[in-house]
């Protein structure tokens, strides 16, 4: 832990989380406090039956003091049951707030602010990190007032039993307080370390669950597994790190308190048999003895989990503090949306490692006019993804401009400019929940007739009704139960449905046949005629007929024209063309 400064940042940017709810952080600790008093009160009043009751052998005193117990302890519960669910329901409702606002920041994050961290991180942070603030939460004020409580008063009592006796705890609470600060120290760094360990560990699962399939058709099964096994092994080690500071604590307070418990035993056996002190005061005397070790390792305990919560705390505040590279800032009328569909790149240039020389793309220049259609071709990694992302502002250019209907997509806001364009991806994703659910992403208000003509487009209708449930077909987790070519389909259906006035295509109809592929163009080229459209693809076949053509090579353009004029001027096209055309001659 970096000290009081540090503990002082976090409570208060987290503050807000507390307001809402800040009668349970009163409520919680005072009902607390009922607890602690008759934790406070039953020895003393123990001690009295024993001192006038017992030795006297007064039956109706007894009668009266315990009935004075029962009615205290029967307050003890109701107080510790009510401060126990003010205290549960302060930590839950924390942690469900900022859980809440550290889901939305991750939804505004763009694709760079996304490789920062890696997927398995942000879910630990949502998760693990979010529960072990609760807990400490929850902890926190259950014990906030109970054990210093506890502590004080037990002290208290102690001193006004025996002044003499009670310089015991003089030497005992000193070593016991540097024992918490030393194994403070010694914890954070563990448990920092633990958190990343989680990390890499959820990382590791998410990958092989997402990906099984791939890890059984390659027959990787004995590497994952061995993959898991050092992260999971690595994790063991880095629990056992953090949990052997506790482990070390627990002898260190059990010494301490059985040694204090002989010294007061010892000492205050004398002075009964010297007639200094009587037989209840003393077993009062060894429950306070009790409480104040009980309270000083509640402490400790609610210490340890403070530094492995403030390492959460921090991870959290990483996310919500990470500063977002596209946001609404630049835009200068947040109110226009994309009416035409033009697009012209000026002198667009790329990178993703800012600072190198590097280029993804360089010095691009090309324009489409509404209603058309581009076509893109090149090899692979020539770029040809990355032009397009940066269309609808999944990343920003480093240098020129990217303008839709003639203005800088800078000028948009994020949600109209992005409103105004559909893509399918070249990874096709679908969601857990129905066909229907799936296809309204694009248009969560289109009936089922609309729903079912943008199937029709994307040639997935017929599919889809021979399922037995038909659009109610419940897909699985990334659409696991329909093949590639069904998963491109609807994902095209998706993006038609949102009726763009924007469509790219992210080699989207790779998976698909050919004659389904053509009937796809044609009711593109038909039916959607006003939309302008991009189309990514490896085979010339699905470009040959667009208005425009863009053949890139290294993040550059060597050729642009229409399909007649690139077999002329674009070797590059021309070689593509041949290789492909004469293999599905032959």
């Amino acid at each position: 832990m970096h000290g009081r400064s540090g503990i002082r940042q976090i409570m208060k940017q987290f503050v807000k989380y507390i307001k809402p709810y800040f009668y349970y952080y009163i409520l919680g600790p005072v009902f607390m406090m009922v607890e602690v008093a008759g934790e406070i009160v039953l020895p003393w009043l123990l001690s009295k039956i024993i001192n006038n009751g017992v030795a006297t052998h007064d039956v109706g005193y007894i009668i009266r003091v315990g009935a004075l117990m029962a009615a205290t302890a029967v307050l003890m519960a109701v107080g510790g049951v009510l401060g126990a669910w003010f205290a549960s329901n302060a930590a839950m409702s924390f942690g469900a707030d900022l859980r809440m606002d550290l889901f939305e920041k991750i939804q505004e994050f763009s694709f760079n602010n996304i490789d920062k961290f890696s997927t398995g991180s942000l879910i630990t942070r949502l998760t693990n990190d979010i529960t072990q603030i609760q807990n400490m939460i929850m902890q926190t004020l259950r014990s906030c007032m109970r054990s210093p409580g506890i502590l004080i008063g037990a002290i208290i009592m102690a001193f006004v039993i025996s002044p003499k006796l009670a310089l015991v705890f003089i030497v005992a609470v000193p070593v016991l307080v540097v024992s918490i600060v030393v194994i403070m120290k010694m914890a954070f760094p563990r448990f920092k370390a633990l958190q990343v360990s989680l990390d890499k560990l959820n990382s590791c699962v998410q990958e092989g669950l997402v990906n099984i399939r791939l890890i059984k058709s390659f027959v990787r099964k004995d590497y994952e597994e061995k993959r898991f096994e050092e992260h999971n092994y690595d994790l063991m080690d880095k629990n056992i790190r953090a949990m052997n500071i506790m482990i070390k604590y627990q002898p260190i307070m059990t010494l301490a308190l059985n040694l204090t418990t002989v010294a007061v035993v010892w000492f205050g056996g004398n002075m009964i048999i010297g007639g200094k002190m009587q037989v209840g005061d003393l077993t009062a005397f060894t429950n306070y003895i009790v409480q104040i070790m009980g309270s000083l390792t509640m402490l400790s305990i609610v210490f340890l989990n403070w530094a492995r919560a403030v390492a959460s705390f921090r991870r959290v505040r990483e996310v919500l503090d990470e500063e977002i590279d596209l946001t609404d800032d630049t835009a200068r009328d947040k109110q226009r949306k994309v009416c035409e569909g033009s697009i012209e790149f000026k002198n667009v240039s790329f990178q993703y490692y800012k600072g190198t020389d590097q280029l993804v793309l360089s010095d691009i220049s090309f324009k489409v006019k509404p209603g058309q259609t581009l076509g893109i071709i090149g090899p692979t990694g020539s770029g040809k993804t990355t032009l397009v992302s940066l269309i609808p502002r999944l990343y920003d250019a480093d240098r020129g401009e990217v303008l839709v209907d003639g203005v800088n997509v800078r000028d948009y806001s994020l949600e109209n400019l992005r409103n105004g364009i559909g893509m399918v991806l070249q990874k096709n994703t679908l969601f857990s929940g129905d066909i229907y659910e799936n296809l309204r992403w694009g248009d969560e208000n289109a009936d089922d007739e609309t729903v079912r003509e943008a199937a029709c487009a994307a040639q997935a209708d017929k599919f889809v009704r021979s399922f037995k449930e038909g659009y109610n077909t419940q897909l699985g987790q990334g659409g696991a139960n329909v093949s590639g070519g069904q998963k491109q389909r609807l994902c095209i259906a998706r993006a038609l449905l949102k009726n763009p006035k924007i469509l790219i295509l992210d080699d989207s109809t790779s998976a698909v046949d050919t004659a389904t592929e053509r009937y796809i163009r044609e009711t593109l080229y038909t039916k959607y005629s006003g939309m302008t459209k991009i189309i990514i693809a490896q085979r010339i076949s699905s470009v040959m007929e667009a208005d425009e053509i863009l053949v890139m090579d290294n993040g550059q353009i060597c050729g642009f024209g229409n399909h007649d004029e690139l077999l002329l001027s674009c070797p590059l096209y021309k070689e593509i063309y041949d290789v492909q055309i004469s293999r599905e001659v032959s």
